[in-house]
C-alpha cells in the first residue's frame, strides 16, 4: 500500500508514535526532499536505514506508475518536508494513479499548518477553503483575490514572507482594508506568533518585514442582504444547474444570513 505520513511542521515532538513505527518500519520513503527526510530520521532518533526516494513537483508525473507499481510489492511510505503530503504538496498525483490502479492508500494523520492556523486565528472555523498559494505575478494574484472577494467562508493561504505585505496589500484592495485577518508565522516553533487585525493594518505590518514560515487566514465576506423572494430565486437557479435542493438552500443561506431551513421549504411551496 502507499502510506501518506503527516511529518511535524517544526516542533518534533509533534511527531506521532504511528509516524515515528512506520519510519523504523519502513523499506523504501518517496520524500520531497531526501535529505530532510535523512534529518527527520536522524532527529528522531531512527535506526532504520529505508532506501529514499525524491517525490518532488517536477518529477512526480513521471515517476507515480513506477513508485504504485513498487507499492503493489512493497509499502511505499511518502512523506513531505512538513505537514501532510498532497496539501500543497507532492502527493496527489501519486494518489490519483494508485486509485486508478486500485492500490490502496491510507494516511499517517498529524500536524497540519492549515488546520494549525484556522484553530488559534479566532476566526470562524464551521466552514471553511484552504487556498494554498496565491499567484506571484500582481495581476494574475489580484484577478485571483477578486473571484474570493464575496466568498463567505474563512479563507486559508500559504504565503512566503518575502511576498506577504504585498498579498496582504492585495488583499485590502479586493476585500477592503477591514476585513479580519490572522497572520500565523512559524506555528509549533520557539517563535510562534500570531497578529490578528484588518488585512489592511496588517499589511502595513509586515511591510517591516517578516520571517518564518506563514500562513494567513482571513475571515469570509458578510453575508449579503437580499430579499427571501430573491433568495428562491438563487436557490431555485442552482437546483436548475443540478445541486440537490439540500446544498443549494444551504449555499445560499451561507451567503445571505437567511435560513436554511426556510429556504429549503419556500422551494418546495412554489412547486
Amino acid at each position: 500500500m502507499i502510506i501518506l505520513g503527516a511529518t511535524p511542521i517544526g516542533n518534533l515532538g509533534d511527531a506521532s508514535a504511528r509516524l515515528i513505527a512506520a519510519l523504523e518500519q519502513a523499506t523504501v520513503i518517496a520524500a520531497e526532499d531526501t535529505r530532510t527526510a535523512q534529518r527527520l530520521l536522524q532527529a528522531l532518533h531512527i535506526a532504520n536505514r529505508p532506501r529514499l526516494i525524491a517525490l518532488h513537483d517536477h518529477n512526480e508525473k513521471q515517476r507515480a506508475a513506477e513508485l504504485v507499481a513498487r507499492a503493489r510489492e512493497e509499502d511505499l511510505l511518502v512523506l513531505s518536508d512538513a505537514g501532510m503530503p498532497t496539501v500543497s504538496d507532492p502527493g496527489f498525483a501519486l494518489v490519483a494513479e494508485a486509485v486508478a490502479q486500485g492500490v490502496t492508500v491510507t494516511a499517517l494523520p498529524g500536524p497540519s499548518a492549515v488546520v494549525t492556523a484556522l484553530a488559534v486565528a479566532g476566526l470562524p472555523t464551521d466552514r471553511f477553503t484552504f487556498e494554498g498559494f496565491l499567484p506571484r505575478k500582481a495581476g494574475e494574484r489580484a484577478r485571483a483575490l477578486s473571484l474570493l472577494a464575496t466568498e463567505p467562508r474563512t479563507m486559508v493561504f500559504f504565503e512566503a514572507p518575502s511576498r506577504l505585505a504585498e498579498t496582504l496589500e492585495a488583499m485590502a484592495a479586493a476585500f477592503g482594508a477591514e476585513r479580519p485577518a490572522a497572520v500565523c508565522r512559524e506555528l509549533t516553533k520557539l517563535h510562534e506568533e500570531v497578529v490578528r487585525d484588518g488585512v489592511g493594518a496588517l499589511a502595513a505590518w509586515a511591510a517591516g518585514g517578516v520571517r518564518g514560515e506563514i500562513v494567513v487566514v482571513v475571515g469570509g465576506a458578510a453575508a449579503r442582504e437580499v430579499s427571501a423572494d430573491d433568495a428562491v430565486a438563487q436557490v431555485q437557479a442552482l437546483v436548475a444547474g443540478g445541486i440537490r435542493l439540500k446544498d443549494a438552500a444551504a449555499e445560499v443561506a451561507a451567503a445571505t444570513g437567511l435560513s436554511s431551513r426556510d429556504l429549503y421549504q419556500a422551494v418546495l411551496a412554489a412547486r
